[in-house]
């Protein structure tokens, strides 16, 4: 592939030649989007070339042993303290946005793919990211839950939704955009059957509403996965998929389910109290501004990048 020095109104990068000759305003590559660190200074992790072409493929990506044993459980304890005893916790860690689970907000890993996926790269900077969070919330579920969680497969056909819907899925050559999405990170370990987060493998890219079989979870259109403590869970919103009960009885599933969007569209109202906010890190906080474009970028100078395109 080679790159033409083709001026467009809408960017500065290059279009890129694809082969047949074909072009697209591809716009720059995720690891040239900052920041470059995540508010805790770790440096982004970007996704490999399999996990990109799998995510992209699928509609979903697992990535297993993100956490370790020991971050794991610190954050298990704070899952339960959030269920069982919120009062003896801080004000400003009485959600699954605060005490450790903020540091899942803006993992490493985590902005590596938002920044392949959602990123907005002329309103991202070292300041501020290209995307923002939408919501989060714990799964909490065992064996004796009374009633268990029900099934209840939803959604699919992102690539053909109206943009409004936000449960979108956009792509051309050499791009993608996952629209709202979801990161499950599972702090327990999860087996085939235990009852994890269960996907339509692709359906995100279907022309065709889904079939009767899929409202039967033992049917062969279904997967879901195994993983181990730690593990992160990946998806577009514009995937058919669905809960369902946990089976097993020697341990619970507990899963914090945090929801990702573009910067300029807004799914639901969910935000982490005031408190939690002026508490985080200035870079994490750009997390939860305004669902806005213009002059979203911080300190930065929106005319300037005007009219450098």
């Amino acid at each position: 592939m080679v790159a033409a020095e083709k001026p467009d109104a809408f960017s500065t990068w290059p279009i890129v030649m694809g082969e047949g000759g074909h072009d697209t305003m591809a716009g720059p590559p995720a690891s040239r989007i900052p920041p470059f660190r995540t508010s805790s200074g770790a440096p982004v992790v970007p996704l490999t070339e399999e996990q990109r072409f799998r995510f992209d493929k699928d509609g979903w990506l697992l990535i297993p042993g993100v956490l370790s044993e020991e971050e794991c459980a610190v954050m298990r304890a704070h899952c339960y303290a959030l269920r069982d005893n919120p009062e003896a916790l801080p004000a400003a860690e009485r959600s699954s946005y605060g005490g450790p689970l903020a540091a899942l907000c803006d993992h490493p890993v985590l902005v590596g793919w938002a920044q392949e996926f959602l990123a907005h790269p002329t309103l991202a900077s070292e300041e501020t990211y290209g995307f923002r969070m939408e919501m989060s919330f714990l799964a909490l579920r065992t064996s004796t839950d009374d009633p268990p969680f029900a099934f209840s497969p939803h959604n699919g056909s992102g690539l053909y939704r109206l943009p409004g819907a936000t449960h979108t899925y956009h792509s051309i050559p050499g791009k993608a955009h996952a629209g709202l999405a979801r990161a499950v990170w599972e702090l327990n370990p999860v087996g085939i059957d235990d009852g994890g987060t269960m996907f339509i493998t692709g359906s995100h890219k279907s022309a065709f509403g889904s079939p009767a079989a899929a409202t039967d979870p033992s049917s062969s259109l279904w997967d879901t996965y195994s993983c181990p403590a730690g593990s992160l869970v990946l998806f577009t919103e514009g995937t058919s998929h669905s809960g369902q009960p946990w089976t097993n009885a020697e341990r619970d599933r507990c899963a914090v389910f945090n929801a990702y969007n573009a910067l300029n569209t807004r799914w639901s109202m969910s935000k982490p109290p005031e408190e939690q906010v002026v508490a985080m890190p200035k870079l994490r906080a750009s997390l939860f501004r305004e669902a806005t474009t213009k002059e979203n970028r911080g300190q930065y100078e929106y005319r300037a990048q005007v009219a450098r395109i």
